[in-house]
């Protein structure tokens, strides 16, 4: 035997190419088997890679086996609703095979289902109200806003908050998986069974059914704005006195309606879209039309001729809407054009809208705002000022969260921003761990991070402000709730006492663009209170303090929502 492999290896030390050939039709020999293994494998029922869905036919005549490659093909889009949809059922059903039934035995029980619906019907939580079960068709939709897909986590919260976040009064959930926004519902109600199918991501709630939409009314909290698609109504105003100065661009558009005078202002790459009967006028808010002075809805209930759902307005009360257009009145920004002497402090307890301040800031004054510290996030959304140097003297204003005598007294002067603990608090835990515009997450909540963050960071947010009040030389005091609710006089206000002459059509620039990049969505907000009564009964007798320190200081208290509760 060892003579027959000396022999062998003689052979290919004479004959090496011989030998790399062997190696060569080995390999290829291993991999083609390899190859045909995990080709069968996939073929049979077994396989991992490709899983088969079949869908009922009831509705449609046909059935759909999309891919569905290692987890990997969620379908995530949004899109207008206008047009019809494709006519086939969604992506959830059985494995080929497995068709399903309109029998109570498949997918669980649908009466059970349908007493799902009744209990969140007879539920309200604060963020949306169970309105019912809607009949929904591929050629008449219930809800004519955008539509979003998610075939393995659709849940109801994320329909609501979807559809909140773009200003829309009603969600509709469909299919178990589908989610459809819009102002009003243009179908009939349908039998609550028949809203029967669970969320794909959430077992215990029903998200409608087979061209069923379970729709929920939204109470948004962002505000009082409503969108119209893209566009924010605004309200119903009263005929300016000069029209076409107020408004310098006018059409008549015949079987108007707010789509069509939206889109006409936005070509014309006007920010405001005005409808006034069968006129759709466009422009920018100014003095002469500033948006300030809105009257009854109820003035302005005049039907479009091409929407019978929508109002138009008339010759004397005009229905606003802002377009998507930016104002660009208020975007030039630039560092000082000489070093400032004296530093101006923005100050604030972490959470309470200092980096919103800034945003406003800017916009109204021209010039960017600075900052003690740098936050790179921050400089990549535009905040030019953050890498300069705090001392620099090159912005008009500096960012800080600092407090005690030696931190405070470095600045000539300062605008203190207030906000209530309770919302402060909880904005600074979900920046801390969510980012600027993020959530922290439920485990936070619940687990140990919470208690301890209140215990450390609610006494800071009194002795933040008792320092300013007690070391600062010039102190400027600002509710960001008072700021939330009139956004110009208290702006107008800030701009003043950092010695800058007011431009009103800069700061009225600055309300159609005032959420800056640094806004969360207004209906993600926890399903509890996070506050045990320890921590209120601690958070009220600070406020107390707080309230105290402001009027002897000769400023107005804090606001009455802060009060105890």
């Amino acid at each position: 035997m060892a003579k027959a492999l000396l022999k062998i290896q003689r052979y290919f030390r004479r004959k090496p190419v011989r030998f790399f050939t062997l190696i060569l039709f080995y390999l290829t020999a291993g991999s083609l088997v390899f190859l045909h293994a995990g080709i069968v494998g996939d073929s049979g029922p077994g396989r991992r890679g490709l899983r088969a869905y079949t869908v009922a036919a009831s509705e449609t005549g046909g059935q759909v086996a999309p891919s569905d490659s290692g987890g990997a093909g969620v379908v995530r889009v949004f899109k207008e609703a206008h047009g019809p949809r494709r006519g086939y059922a969604p992506m959830w059903k059985k494995k080929a095979g497995q068709v399903r039934e309109g029998r109570s035995g498949d997918f669980g029980n649908k009466w059970g289902l349908a007493a799902k619906a009744r209990n969140a019907k007879e539920m309200d939580d604060g963020r949306a109200k169970y309105i019912g079960c809607y009949v929904d068709a591929t050629q008449k939709r219930a809800l004519k806003g955008v539509s979003f897909f998610d075939y393995k986590k659709m849940t109801v919260f994320r329909c609501q908050d979807n559809c909140a976040e773009r200003g829309y009064m009603y969600a509709g959930l469909e299919f178990g998986a589908e989610c459809y926004c819009g102002h009003k519902i243009q179908t009939a109600n349908a039998s609550e069974s028949e809203c029967n199918m669970e969320c794909k991501g959430e077992r215990s709630n029903t998200c409608g059914g087979a061209n069923r939409l379970s729709i929920y009314r939204l109470e948004l909290s962002q505000e009082s704005a409503r969108r119209y698609g893209s566009a924010i109504f605004k309200g119903c105003f009263r005929r300016p006195d000069n029209v076409t100065m107020a408004l310098p661009f006018s059409v008549f558009i015949q079987n108007m309606s707010v789509d069509k005078c939206v889109d006409t202002c936005t070509e014309k790459e006007k920010s405001l879209a005005v409808l006034a009967g069968d006129r759709c006028h466009c422009g920018f808010p100014t003095p002469l039309f500033s948006l300030h002075e809105p009257e009854d809805e109820g003035m302005c209930l005049q039907r479009c001729l091409g929407e019978e759902f929508e109002s138009c307005g008339n010759d004397e009360y005009f229905v606003a809407y802002q377009t998507q257009v930016q104002d660009n009145r208020c975007m030039d920004r630039h560092f000082l054009p000489t070093r400032a002497n004296q530093l101006v402090a923005l100050a604030s307890f972490p959470g309470a809208g200092n980096t919103w301040a800034r945003h406003l800031i800017e916009l109204a004054t021209g010039f960017y705002t600075g900052s003690y510290y740098f936050d790179g996030s921050l400089y990549n959304k535009g905040f030019k000022g953050e890498r300069d140097h705090w001392r620099s003297g090159r912005t008009i204003c500096i960012k800080t969260h600092e407090s005690g005598k030696k931190e405070i007294e470095a600045f000539h002067s300062g605008i203190l921003m207030i906000r209530n603990p309770y919302k402060a608090l909880m904005a600074e835990f979900n920046r801390k761990y969510g980012g600027h515009v993020g959530f922290a997450s439920q485990a936070h909540w619940k687990g140990k991070e919470w208690p301890e963050f209140v215990k450390n960071y609610a006494p800071w947010w009194a002795s933040h402000t008792l320092d300013w009040l007690h070391y600062g030389k010039n102190v400027h005091v600002v509710h960001f709730e008072a700021l939330k609710r009139d956004l110009f006089s208290h702006l107008k206000g800030m701009v003043e006492f950092l010695g800058l002459e007011v431009s009103e059509e800069r700061l009225l620039c600055v309300e159609g663009q005032k959420d800056g990049n640094f806004k969360r969505s207004g209906l993600r907000k926890l399903e509890y209170n996070p506050y045990t009564p320890e921590m209120q009964a601690n958070i009220d007798r600070l406020i107390r303090t707080v309230d105290g320190a402001l009027k002897k200081r000769n400023v107005s208290g804090v606001p009455d929502e802060y009060m105890p509760r």
